[in-house]
């Protein structure tokens, strides 16, 4: 929240446009190599503006200034998950599905994994239950949970990219709160609660507003 407001007065105060914005906050940054020699886009899921971000922008700097750069050799994706909220920094299902389907063919081709460091409980039952349909099977088994920093580093050459400091805070909250890695728990949170994982059937009429509503 308080991030969003930051946002807000950034943009406000300096009337600087969508895609200034998505250059200044550095969400999207082609930096380092993952162990077989491909080269990391890495995306800082935290950082990205929702409340204030329309797809169409988003659609037209990915293809601007990221795509070019992705369509020749392999590469594969750092996705940190680490913060992000589904009412805050999170764009929506239906939004990202429209992202996807707009990457071009020779982007798609060229992606060899996805590292997802930080999945909450949520986003894993969505993905597990959803993923293939809203994605195809090229993505998603293409996708790497990665539940801490150090397993990153089994797939990423360590010294070649930035994390940062707030992902790393994270996985010492999971070192002393052990409960936030298996159930999802923020923890910004000061009072932590943890919820038993409802049962959703795959056909169920109520598991597509579920989904939608509750990945984070």
């Amino acid at each position: 929240m308080i991030q969003n407001c930051c946002l807000h007065r950034i943009t406000m105060a300096s009337q600087i446009s969508e895609s200034d914005l998505l250059h200044k906050l550095d969400i999207f940054k082609i930096q380092g190599k993952d162990k077989r020699g491909h080269k990391i886009l890495r995306i800082t899921g935290k950082s990205f503006p929702a409340r204030f971000l329309s797809v169409d922008v988003l659609k037209e700097y990915l293809d601007e200034y990221i795509f070019p750069r992705l369509s020749k050799k392999p590469f594969s994706v750092l996705y940190m998950h680490t913060g992000v909220q589904r009412t805050d920094n999170f764009p929506g299902i239906s939004a990202l599905r429209s992202i996807y389907d707009a990457i071009p063919v020779t982007v798609k081709d060229n992606l060899q994994s996805v590292y997802f460091l930080h999945p909450g409980l949520q986003s894993r039952l969505f993905l597990a239950t959803f993923g293939r349909l809203f994605f195809g099977d090229g993505l998603y088994g293409k996708l790497r949970y990665l539940s801490r920093v150090d397993y990153l580093w089994e797939h990423v050459r360590r010294n070649e990219i930035e994390v940062p400091d707030f992902v790393y805070d994270h996985d010492e909250d999971l070192e002393y709160r052990p409960m936030m890695m298996e159930y999802g728990l923020d923890s910004d949170d000061p009072h932590p609660r943890v919820y038993a994982a409802p049962t959703v059937a795959v056909d169920s009429p109520s598991a597509s507003i579920y989904s939608m509503r509750c990945i984070s």
